[in-house]
């Protein structure tokens, strides 16, 4: 079977290797996705384990059309009730780049009619339309005459493991928080810092690596479990295999935030993801801090703009490069940011830099080689 898998922008390859090692075949890179082959065993382990993806599509139908009319007509070839009946409840979810269309909508309007004309035919009744709570979620992709119509196998993005509890202001992404932990290469043989870890995300997903713990574990409901032809004592025996795997960590993890309840909401967050015993965190100012070792790797997301003014945030990323420079030296640390004038203020060189969307926030994540040097005192 071929599968579609849905992640942010800048994590295709993080999220193709992330496949591969899950057993997927013909795996391909594609536009914030990526396509593969694999079996049901596959997609089921795919959405528990993956940490970068957002979604899993199984594509059901594709043709061309050259009118709306079309859509609709093609629409109602598709074999529904395989897939569904007339007592489930649908959502459709259209991304459409069409002339043939005003607005993505209507698209939306075109495929739910012909889904509703033909179990009308079948049965005299129609499924009903949910776009809070679907039992079935559609996916209608048109790009200008090609039409791939998919199932989304996981309903609720992945990026929602469902171990937060509380959440700042301006909470970073699951997903993009492991792919930031992926590029970075950390792979829990080295101690982790993050001094601005705000509710917790960056060290809670080093955490769920360093211990192995699928991504998926928290979760109460994937979509797939709603279909058909779910397979229940097969998806068991994924999760069981899957969490055989999970183990203790020495590694260590340090989170710490100058908000006190930044903090307190990041430990809520860091005990209903059972890391309490491997991740460390205290109320702390990044520049009285000091690396634990001479090799670890430091993560940083700090604010962009939004809450800052100009000049408080060129201090704040002033402070960061001289902390890292002094009290970080032979480490490695990684910077995400959307603030490209602030960014100048760190005044280090990076080695490699990367574009990456936070939401709708084009980011540069930059990697920093922090050579042998001056070391200030701290707290250690």
């Amino acid at each position: 079977m071929r599968f579609v898998a849905k992640t942010l922008y800048g994590l295709e390859k993080v999220l193709a290797r992330e496949l591969t090692d899950l057993g997927a075949q013909e795996v391909e890179a594609a536009n914030r996705a990526v396509i593969f082959e694999g079996d049901k065993r596959l997609l089921y382990r795919a959405n528990y384990c993956s940490r970068t993806a957002l979604s899993f599509l199984v594509p059901i139908a594709e043709f061309r059309i050259r009118s709306k009319e079309d859509l609709y007509s093609g629409g109602a070839k598709v074999e529904w009730n395989n897939y569904m009946d007339e007592n489930d409840t649908f959502s459709i979810v259209p991304v459409v780049n069409s002339t043939l269309f005003g607005h993505t909508g209507y698209a939306a309007l075109v495929l739910k009619d012909a889904i509703a004309d033909y179990f009308r035919k079948k049965s005299g009744k129609r499924p009903s339309v949910n776009s809070v709570d679907p039992g079935i979620l559609i996916n209608l992709h048109v790009s200008n005459d090609r039409v791939t119509v998919s199932l989304d196998s996981s309903v609720i993005p992945l990026f929602k493991r469902g171990y937060r509890q509380e959440q700042t202001a301006a909470p970073l992404n699951e997903a993009l928080a492991a792919g930031i932990l992926m590029i970075s290469g950390w792979n829990a043989t080295t101690s982790l810092t993050d001094p601005m870890c705000g509710s917790g995300t960056i060290p809670i997903e080093a955490g769920l690596i360093a211990c192995k713990i699928p991504p998926g574990k928290f979760r109460q409901f994937f979509g797939f479990q709603k279909w058909k032809d779910y397979d229940e004592p097969l998806f068991i025996d994924v999760k069981n295999e899957s969490d055989k795997m999970i183990t203790g960590s020495s590694v260590r993890i340090r989170a710490g935030d100058i908000s006190p309840e930044a903090v307190i909401l990041a430990k809520a967050n860091i005990e209903s993801a059972g890391l309490t015993d491997y991740i460390d965190i205290e109320v702390s100012d990044f520049k009285d801090i000091i690396s634990s070792d001479n090799k670890e790797v430091v993560i940083l997301n700090p604010p962009y703009g939004r809450r800052l003014k100009p000049d408080e945030l060129d201090s704040v990323y002033s402070m960061i490069g001289s902390t890292l420079k002094h009290s970080f030296s032979g480490s490695t640390a990684w910077l995400i940011t959307s603030n490209r004038e602030s960014l100048k203020k760190v005044g280090l060189r990076p080695a490699e830099k990367h574009t990456l969307f936070n939401g709708a926030l084009e980011c540069q994540l930059l990697k920093y080689e922090l050579y042998q040097g001056s070391r200030k005192a701290g707290i250690n």
